[in-house]
């Protein structure tokens, strides 16, 4: 029996899991009933060493032969502060929390692959260690300086693992296809927050003082004319403002405006030079007799599939789904700090189409949702990946 249809024979189970854990959304650092579930979960299993509260609130789980290479597979846990209104019958029972990004279906889904594995080892054929990393805290970082993923690397999550995989449903393409681009598919981030800053006064009389709203006139066009006019065309990059806030009320010209943006970039140089620009058109506020304060705050850096391991999980997709159903061009502006553990082991991560038949439950809004037979594919390609690195028969190995 292949991997497949093992793993659609736990469908029910991956099912039942994942909606217990979609009933019940924990945000990051939060995840306290997840991880117990979890924990519970992979014991039940048998023959998985368990570690608990890893990066705060993440789970481990290790099994193996002790000598031999080690993978790493990774699933996030946190849901999102958001209001459901998907539909669904098992949906949120916590007032303001959503699983609205498919994290309780990587949870349910790694925790298959844990049955799968297990089964595997158990046949004695193969060499080597499996990793499997249940995350807190991708979303966010909710207060503390990092979030889960170098949380987790900072408590040895990833000590002595040679590679990583994991993957992330997508919730607008169809069950059966999916997304694995070798090279960069998540952008770096970076945030800033800035104060531009005049005298302010009646509105009645603007040439008695200095106006921080007139100000963003030429700060505003400078700072949407970075990637378009700065930035060497030939590398991706976002600059994006999302908060622009002064004033009270209509006759009183404000002292001070405040103004918050996201910059996204996958070359190094290019992240910098970002930084640097932001801070340059902000500073133009001096030129009209003004002043400014400026904040950045850095995030995670840009996600990079590497070539070897994607290659390896290329031939378990193309043997379950076909060649036809890869789209080797996905990528995005998006972040994800599976980055972070990019860095540390290489890796790859997978779009696993998941959408309910509609298309229109995008990640992060109130209606997301997802087709759950999605799940065992999910589980067999990552599963059959391992398998196949700790037995050595990938091509050019």
């Amino acid at each position: 029996m292949s991997m497949l249809e093992r793993a659609k024979q736990l469908s029910g189970e991956m099912s039942r899991l994942r909606r217990e854990i979609h009933q019940h959304p924990e945000l990051a650092f939060e995840e306290v009933r997840t991880s117990a579930l979890v924990a519970e979960t992979l014991r039940e299993i048998g023959g998985i060493d368990v570690r608990t509260n890893v990066g705060i609130t993440g789970v481990v789980g290790s099994i193996g032969t002790g000598d031999g290479p080690t993978i790493g597979i990774r699933a996030d846990m946190d849901a999102l502060p958001i209001i459901e209104d998907s539909g669904v019958d098992f949906s949120s029972t916590t007032a303001g929390k959503m699983h609205a990004c498919g994290h309780d279906s990587h949870t349910a889904i790694l925790l298959g692959v844990a049955h799968l594995l297990k089964q595997e080892f158990a046949k004695g054929n193969l060499r080597g260690n499996v990793r499997f990393i249940f995350q807190p805290a991708e979303e966010a970082t909710n207060g503390r300086h990092q979030s889960g993923a170098p949380m987790m690397m900072d408590d040895g999550a990833l000590d002595g693992v040679d590679h990583m995989i994991a993957l992330h449903v997508d919730s607008m393409t169809p069950v059966g296809q999916v997304g694995l681009k070798k090279g960069h598919i998540t952008a770096a981030v970076d945030s800033f927050k800035a104060w531009v800053r005049g005298t302010g006064g009646h509105g009645a009389a603007p040439h008695q003082g200095t106006d921080p709203l007139w100000m963003l006139i030429p700060i505003m066009s400078s700072l949407h004319s970075i990637v378009s006019r700065k930035v060497n065309p030939m590398h991706p990059a976002v600059v994006s403002l999302g908060v622009v806030r002064g004033g009270t009320v209509s006759n009183v010209i404000p002292a001070e405006v405040y103004l918050e943006g996201t910059l996204r970039s996958y070359d190094p140089d290019v992240r910098e030079q970002l930084i640097r620009e932001v801070e340059a058109s902000i500073a133009l506020s001096r030129h009209f007799g003004g002043d400014y304060t400026i904040e950045f705050e850095r995030g995670y850096p840009p996600g990079y599939n590497d070539p070897t391991v994607t290659g390896w999980m290329e031939q378990v997709v193309t043997e379950y789904i076909g060649g036809d159903n890869i789209d080797r061009t996905k990528a995005g502006m998006g972040a994800e700090d599976f980055a972070y553990m990019q860095q540390k082991a290489p890796g790859t991560m997978l779009m696993l189409g998941a959408a309910v038949g509609d298309m229109k439950r995008a990640h992060h809004t109130p209606v997301f949702a997802i087709d759950e037979t999605a799940m065992p594919l999910g589980a067999a390609i990552l599963a059959e990946t391992a398998r196949r690195f700790l037995a050595g028969e990938f091509k050019g190995e």
